[in-house]
Parts: C-alpha cells; sequence; structure tokens
C-alpha cells in the first residue's frame, strides 16, 4: 500500500516540486494539495491521508493551528503532520510539535532525507531535523517557566518515570530495556503506557514532556 500524502504549502511551487518527485515513486502518493490551513483541516477529513506534509506560515490559519485541529479530531487520529518550513526559530519549534506534529522538517534538507521523514512517521516513528532538536533542547533550558509540573506526572508509577526520562536521554526501546534490566517487549509495553497516560501521540511527545517534567537536562541528552 502507498503511503498517502496530502501537501500543504501556500508556494505552489513547493507543493509542485514535492509533488513531481513523489510521482516517481512507487511507495507514497500524493492524493491532494491545500494552499493554507483551514483547506488542510476540511482535505483531511475527506482524503483521510497517511501524512500531511505542512507549511507553517501560510494566509488565515496557519500549520500550527491546522495541526492541532488535525491531531485532536475525531476520525483523525491516524493521520501524521510533517512539518516542513523555513522557520525553525524556537516558538514554532515548541509550537508544531505540542501541537501534535510527528516531524518537524527545514525546507533546506536534502530532498530524500524529506522522503524518508515521511516513510518514518507514515511507519508510526517520529523524526526531527538536528538542527531543531539543539533549538528544541536550548528552549526548553532557556525556558524553564514552560515547563510542567512534576505533579502533572502523578498518574504514572515509578517505573514509568524511569522509562520516561530514558526516552527523554534518547535511548531506544533495546537500550533501555538493558539499562533496566527488563525485557525489549516490557520497555515497549512501559512506552505504550506512557503514550496512554500521557495522551501522547509518539515518542516525540515523550521526549517533549521528560524534558518539560525537568526529568532530563542536556547534560544527559546523548
Amino acid at each position: 500500500m502507498s503511503i498517502r500524502v496530502l501537501l500543504v504549502d501556500d508556494q505552489q511551487l513547493i507543493r509542485t516540486a514535492l509533488s513531481v518527485v513523489i510521482a516517481d515513486l512507487p511507495d507514497i502518493e500524493v492524493v491532494g494539495e491545500a494552499a493554507d490551513g483551514e483547506e488542510a483541516v476540511a482535505l483531511v477529513d475527506e482524503l483521510a491521508p497517511d501524512v500531511v506534509v505542512m507549511d507553517l506560515r501560510m494566509p488565515g490559519t496557519d500549520g500550527i493551528e491546522a495541526t492541532r485541529r488535525i491531531t485532536r479530531g475525531t476520525g483523525t487520529e491516524n493521520t501524521r503532520i510533517v512539518v516542513l518550513t523555513t522557520f525553525d526559530d524556537d516558538d514554532h519549534v515548541y509550537g508544531a510539535l505540542r501541537a501534535g506534529a510527528s516531524g518537524f522538517l527545514v525546507k533546506d534538507m536534502a530532498l530524500d532525507d524529506i522522503l524518508a521523514a515521511i516513510r518514518i512517521v507514515a511507519a508510526g516513528d517520529a523524526l526531527i531535523a538536528p538542527s531543531v532538536t539543539r533549538r528544541l533542547i536550548h528552549d526548553f533550558v532557556a525556558n524553564p517557566q514552560q515547563h510542567l509540573q512534576q505533579q502533572e506526572l502523578k498518574a504514572i508509577t515509578d517505573r514509568e518515570r524511569e522509562v520516561l526520562t530514558l526516552v527523554g536521554r534518547g535511548l531506544s526501546n533495546t537500550e533501555i530495556a538493558a539499562e533496566l534490566y527488563i525485557s525489549v517487549a516490557t520497555a515497549k509495553t512501559y512506552i505504550t503506557r506512557l503514550l496512554a497516560k500521557l495522551d501522547a501521540r509518539d515518542r516525540v511527545q515523550l521526549v517533549i514532556t521528560a524534558y518539560e517534567a525537568g526529568l532530563v537536562s542536556t547534560a544527559e541528552r546523548r
């Protein structure tokens, strides 16, 4: 089955360029295009794409608001958002990821990397451009007043808190299992529980939560 993609960008040139490249791929297909966030929300409801490649700055409803409406909408739970933008400042990064984006890329990345990100996000994982990760971490450290309070994590167990901390440090499930002397299957179970309890869509959201709660510092991040 092909990955069904909706392209959202107010620049026709960007949408056309991506459409032309994707047209030659056997595993990805463009099912629609939108020039603004409002149109994107409507097309997601109509087309149910697997992945939305979302610009941020657009007339009317911007990409962050459109992402929030899509990820929190009824019947759109399986649609993933990959932000693709020229604006990678802290406010945009934080806003998009908190709105539910599973990926944050910048337009000067290699085309192959952008296509790879679409595949990664469609598979249920998450991906953030390295330069964006650095900005995100800096934002959490520079603005501690935005962080979650520890009491907001009362719903999770001590062991789940340990797992969340290791996720925030960037460890894989295999590495978490080795660190805590548990099986990989058990580590995956803890991740699944954390996603449910913290209302997180994917691993990126768990990393954000770990930073916001003060469980991880930049010194600990790999």
